[in-house]
């Protein structure tokens, strides 16, 4: 759902990178939506991919090698292809029908050196690609190290392998068990910060690497956190993490939103909607930027998991329906809001109050498309 926020928010005159923009808002709702999308990024790709690192390990351990690197190219590479050569193709034209996209020339042109010049990981997509990656370098690890799967299975898990899997799959408790401490979380936002403020002195916030379609100066995090969810099931650290910590990373989360962010903004010269300057190079509001944004994204993926795990660990039939349909709404999100944003275009209203009403057509929308196509044949074997 956040993925879909913030695809809106850009589209309604936040500051990104997206297939469709209308006109460039007023200044206030420009930073607002901005801030929006600043919040969302400092943490919850990040999160995302601790979470998929988390679940990594014991899938390759219930599966073995050959198995688990099938089902990643199934659930992954075929999403991503059919993205790649069939959506992404769709949305071009649909944009160059409507008259967004000028492409001098014939669609067929346009069509023609696509194929032929292809680059995969397309649109939101280039997450899907980014998780194949990690796994297919996580297998490449674990037939390195000899570490076959049936071993840790039989060693690392406390479970039959033909026992049906737990919702939070949980190892053995180590003997040198120690969750992380708030020390460590603050060492972790500053070795972030610097690696990103260090990465974004290479190449700005923007900047693609193009063949793949990877935003390399996000990456640090993804790396770091992908990483830090395989360390953290072998080690329960999610379990571990007290609530005290938990709720002080709230609250010093609530701060950096709702004070920092403000200062930053107007203090990085911001305030007239020109946020270039916090994108990157040797600028002290790119410094800024890079601990804020880190800084915040710790705080907020660990307060939150936190409160999920005291608080929220329960599901209802629509929080089950929703879960089972995500992966799904996460694939054909983009061009549904594309087509209903480009049906709505004439409606004129105020941006915020736009994004606002928009959201709440098009994310149940995408949820209830992703069930519908969920119940076709073999759907479910692959979303």
């Amino acid at each position: 759902m956040l993925v879909m926020m913030v695809h809106l928010s850009i589209t309604y005159g936040g500051e990104g990178s997206w297939y469709y923009k209308e006109v460039k808002p007023d200044p206030f709702s420009g930073i607002v939506l901005t801030l929006h999308n600043g919040v969302n990024q400092s943490f919850f790709m990040g999160c995302l991919f601790l979470i998929s690192g988390y679940f990594t390990p014991a899938s390759f351990d219930r599966k073995g090698p050959r198995r688990f690197l099938i089902d990643r190219v199934i659930r992954l590479g075929i999403p991503m292809l059919t993205f790649d050569l069939v959506i992404h193709p769709f949305m071009i034209y649909w944009l160059v029908r409507n008259g967004v996209i000028k492409l001098g020339g014939p669609f067929s042109d346009w069509a023609a050196s696509y194929y032929t010049s292809f680059h995969v990981g397309r649109g939101p997509l280039w997450f899907v690609e980014a998780l194949l990656l990690f796994s297919i370098v996580y297998l490449a690890w674990r037939l390195i190290t000899g570490s076959s799967g049936k071993r840790e299975l039989a060693d690392g898990c406390d479970r039959p392998p033909s026992a049906k899997p737990a919702a939070l799959p949980l190892p053995p408790v180590p003997d040198d068990f120690r969750p992380p401490s708030a020390r460590s979380l603050a060492i972790l936002a500053l070795c972030l910060g610097t690696v990103t403020f260090l990465v974004r002195l290479w190449k700005p916030i923007g900047w693609c690497f193009e063949p793949l379609n990877l935003q390399l100066p996000f990456f640090p995090q993804y790396v770091v956190m992908f990483i830090l969810g395989i360390i953290a099931y072998r080690r329960r650290w999610l379990t571990g993490i007290s609530t005290a910590v938990g709720r002080w990373s709230l609250i010093l989360a609530s701060v950096f939103v709702l004070v920092l962010s403000p200062l930053l903004v107007v203090l990085g010269g911001g305030a007239d909607g020109d946020v270039s300057q916090f994108m990157g190079g040797p600028r002290c509001q790119a410094l800024a930027m890079a601990f804020w944004e880190q800084s915040l994204g710790v705080l907020l993926t660990v307060g939150l998991l936190v409160l999920f795990r005291e608080r929220l660990n329960r599901q209802g039939w629509l929080s089950r329906a929703a879960s089972a349909n995500s992966y799904a709404a996460y694939v054909i999100h983009a061009p549904v809001l594309i087509v209903f944003a480009l049906l709505v275009r004439d409606l004129h209203l105020y941006p915020l109050l736009k994004f606002a009403l928009v959201t709440l057509v098009v994310v149940p929308l995408c949820f209830g498309l992703a069930g519908l196509i969920r119940r076709l044949p073999g759907a479910q074997r692959v979303l």
